[in-house]
């Protein structure tokens, strides 16, 4: 056996008493006295380099340690983190059970306890020495530190009993205090501590030392930033004085500058609000006079319709903004008439300056809703009458209807769809609104736009015409809070097509009405066989002869009452019983009739593809504008 033994043991850190096995083995082993004696040397040599080695490993950390607190107080954020960080540290590098900081109360005359790291007790967390008393009192009195490996045995100290007790109730032993100096002022303790007995060396004294140097280091650094803190709050009270009158008058300046200006650019309401949330911040709805919304910036949330439109009365009651709860809301009027309101959800309190501010962007708001309601109706009535002239088919070819359709920005060559909207007869406030959304509408997209009694009528670029119907239906629907049915029918090119077009989009309409459709929006092509057989150019006769034509043939010549017997029993779902009491006869008589349609269509009549289309030309049949046959 060689000592090179050692070196492996070195090399993989092995603990003190494994070195001692390559003497054991080589001793049991018959070894030479000589050969045991150079063992023993090289054992001791690299004991001493373990030692050293093991003594630079925890040098190294301390030095560590105390260049990273040294950071922590070069970027101090928090002192009480910086604290706990140097107490944690404090028990990690001691090798210690516990440890923990008290710092003196100037208005007591004592210490209390700070920071805590591994304790285990309430009591001893809440822990307040006197000063002299125990081992941390008299290191704050004296400012001068002290170790006891044992500390109910160190007679130095002055016991007392709640002290003791809660020292017993850590189950501490040996402890270590050193003091924390701020000049020749002793502001705190630092301390470890260990739950059974053991002597602290005087390297572990110096480095708890440094560990509170930093840490008064750390409180002082506090208390500078807290003064300079005060200094600057005090000295920039007045000035926040001074600042928030001169930003109310800036802010009321601003807002009357740039919703002038909106006026004079021809700005709509969703710019007008969008100037108040710039500068009064929050969220903002403006609402029409029925309550609905016209725009909105940000996030009002859900709202108390009832507690809204109260407010609104309180607002035109008292002439200013009302408050209710987190919302101030402003009635928008014109004389005596109600225009809408403005709600505001503010992010915290509305100055009265402010309030001024909202009650100006709702005098802008009606003077813009009173402007847009004339230049609408102006528009409205000029692309009506053009899209009336393509109806009625007058100057088709003439140089002037290309004219004024280049003038509203039409291109009747281009694809258009048009649309029917069927919304029954209204009062004169629902007409107002359908108008003004229709004109808007229209001019938006480049359309044209015609309103009759129950209908409105739009001829609008592109070439989907079932998707212009259902935003139509929807879109209008929700304007005036009813159900509108849109036909529309194209896509189709020239003036020449729009006539045509328009009758094919009202049978459309009225076709999902008679569907059980109101309410919603399609094309022609959308209807299935009802949408192909809608159109000018579909033979909707053929379709009805080849399908239930026997039947229709048979009821004419014999005044029967077959076709009101097959619309009856799909519609009580091919239920003999339910037909016969819906037609008010006898079963036999039910199944007699049906019989006589097995024998003019055929056996196969009941199939699911022949009931298909004998459903839908039965449904046709009631659609056609001819008197109803017979049954």
């Amino acid at each position: 056996m060689t000592c090179t033994v050692f070196l492996d043991l070195l090399a993989r850190e092995a603990p003190p008493v494994e070195f001692e096995a390559p003497l054991v083995e080589a001793r049991a082993a018959g070894a030479a006295p000589e050969v045991l004696a150079e063992l023993d040397r090289a054992k001791v040599a690299a004991l001493r380099v373990r030692a050293l080695l093991e003594h630079r490993a925890r040098r190294e950390a301390e030095l560590s340690a105390l260049f990273e607190t040294a950071g922590d107080l070069a970027g101090l954020r928090d002192v009480g983190a910086v604290l706990e960080a140097i107490v944690r540290r404090a028990r990690r590098l001691l090798r210690a059970d516990i440890s923990y900081m008290t710092l003196h109360d100037p208005d007591k005359g004592d210490t209390y306890m700070r920071v805590t790291d591994g304790s285990v007790s309430a009591a001893f967390r809440g822990l307040r020495l006197p000063m002299g008393a125990g081992l941390g009192g008299l290191v704050a009195q004296t400012g001068h530190p002290y170790a006891s490996p044992d500390y109910f045995a160190d007679e130095r100290f002055r016991h007392r009993a709640h002290i003791d007790i809660a020292v017993k109730e850590e189950a501490l032993v040996a402890i270590l205090g050193v003091p924390m100096r701020l000049g020749a002022q002793i502001i705190g303790v630092l301390f470890a501590a260990n739950r059974s007995a053991r002597p602290f060396a005087q390297e572990e004294v110096t480095l708890l030392g440094s560990l509170a140097a930093h840490a008064a280091v750390a409180l002082d650094n506090a208390r500078l930033l807290e003064e300079t803190r005060t200094a600057l709050g005090e000295l920039s009270a007045a000035n926040r004085l001074i600042q928030a009158r001169s930003a109310a008058v800036e802010r009321a300046a601003q807002a009357h500058d740039r919703m002038t200006g909106l006026v004079v650019r021809g700005g709509g309401v969703e710019d007008v609000a969008a100037v108040v949330t710039d500068i009064l911040g929050g969220a903002l709805i403006v609402l029409d006079a029925d309550g609905r919304r016209l725009a909105a910036v940000g996030t009002v949330g859900d709202l108390d319709e009832a507690e809204v439109a109260e407010a609104a009365a309180a607002s035109r009651g008292l002439g200013r903004t009302v408050r209710r709860g987190d919302l101030w809301v402003t009635s928008v009027a014109s004389g005596t008439e109600i225009l809408g309101t403005l709600v505001l959800r503010a992010a915290g309190e509305v100055s009265g300056t402010d309030q001024r501010i909202l009650e100006r962007a709702a005098l802008v708001t009606a003077l813009l809703l009173l402007f847009r309601r004339t230049a609408a109706a102006a528009e409205g009535r000029v692309r009506g009458e053009l899209l009336d002239d393509l109806l009625t088919g007058r100057d088709l070819r003439s140089d002037a209807l290309y004219g004024r359709a280049r003038l509203l920005g039409v291109d009747l060559d281009a694809p258009h769809v048009l649309v029917v909207a069927r919304h029954g007869a209204a009062d004169q406030a629902s007409s107002g609104r359908t108008a003004f959304w229709a004109s808007a509408d229209a001019a938006s997209r480049h359309g044209l736009v015609a309103a009759r009694a129950e209908e409105t009528i739009l001829l609008l670029p592109g070439e989907d015409p079932g998707a212009a119907a259902r935003r139509v239906s929807r879109e209008l629907g929700a304007a005036l809070g009813i159900p509108v049915t849109a036909g529309a029918a194209g896509p189709v090119r020239g003036p020449a097509a729009v006539a045509a077009a328009y009758g094919e989009a009202c049978r459309c309409a009225e076709a999902l009405v008679s569907l059980g459709r109101a309410g919603d929006g399609a094309s022609a092509d959308e209807l299935g066989f009802v949408g192909l057989l809608l159109g000018g150019d579909r033979d909707v006769t053929g379709f009805l002869d080849s399908v239930i034509g026997p039947v229709l043939a048979y009821d004419r010549r014999r005044g029967t009452s077959l076709v009101r017997t097959l619309e009856t029993y799909f519609d009580s779902g091919a239920a003999l019983t339910r037909t016969a009491e819906r037609l008010h006869i006898h079963v036999n008589t039910v199944t007699q009739r049906l019989d006589r349609v097995t024998h003019l269509l055929g056996d196969t009549w009941q199939t699911p593809s022949r009931t298909l289309e004998i459903q839908l030309a039965l449904r046709l049949n009631r659609l056609q504008p001819r008197p109803r046959h017979p049954g």
